[in-house]
């Protein structure tokens, strides 16, 4: 692939040139809430085929939207999609598994949940956490989502390039974000950590109630979370590194 242009306005180009390869439909895959501390990750998938034209105007990768802008976009992109869908993996989930075979079994839920198998998937970044290591079997997780995936591409700043990748991050990120805003309510028992603007990340706010009153069963706790104990009392957490939204 050439090198990621300087402009932020992704497009297809990278998909039709991929198209033209033989990769008739194809699978755009992103992911947020990897870094939180409490909710799910979630990813969110768009396949397109050569019938879907330039994508909605304005997409963009989420984090460069405003709230009501991505929300905004949601039904469109929907519309203009051969398919979508959004999957994700609990706070329970990660604990049990780890944050990659979590991230593999969002993906595939999102997979499954859209039912048109892609030529390809794009994945952002350089790392494929979508195909499972030949040790796994071909289900895993309850049974519910199968492991075995199309051929993945990995791309450092998808998001940024493709049109089919910006749109999965904003459907991944809406979703995910009324998740944490219904979990977090002000009238719900999870309101002191501050879930409906910090969406579960590493925020002042969130660290303070952490330490205040322990962690939630939404919290991720294998992550040595503020306000958990080990033999020398409270932990500061070792992977309190990303307060960023991803």
């Amino acid at each position: 692939m050439s090198p990621a242009p300087s402009s932020t306005k992704p497009s297809l180009r990278v998909e039709r040139q991929l198209q033209r390869d033989g990769h008739r439909v194809l699978a755009g895959m992103d992911e947020v809430g990897r870094g939180a501390l409490a909710g799910p990750v979630t990813v969110g998938v768009v396949v397109i085929d050569e019938t879907c034209r330039s994508a909605p105007q304005g997409v963009r990768d989420s984090k460069l939207l405003q709230p009501h802008v991505r929300e905004a976009m949601v039904p469109r992109i929907e519309r203009w999609a051969l398919c979508h869908a959004v999957g994700h993996a609990s706070a329970a989930e990660i604990d049990e598994v780890g944050i990659i075979a979590a991230l593999r079994l969002a993906g595939t839920r999102a997979l499954a949940q859209c039912g048109v198998r892609p030529d390809l998937v794009i994945l952002d970044g350089n790392h494929d956490w979508l195909t499972a290591p030949e040790d796994v079997g071909l289900f895993a997780f309850g049974h519910d989502a199968p492991v075995a995936t199309p051929p993945v591409t990995t791309m450092v700043k998808a998001d940024l390039r493709c049109s089919s990748v910006a749109a999965a991050s904003v459907l991944a990120k809406v979703t995910r974000d009324r998740i944490m805003v219904d979990l977090g309510a002000e009238d719900g028992e999870h309101a002191a950590y501050g879930w409906v603007g910090n969406k579960g990340y590493a925020a002042p706010d969130h660290l303070e109630a952490l330490r205040a009153h322990g962690p939630s069963v939404w919290h991720r706790r294998s992550w040595r979370l503020p306000g958990t104990m080990d033999d020398d009392g409270p932990v500061t957490g070792t992977k309190l590194t990303s307060v960023g939204e991803r």
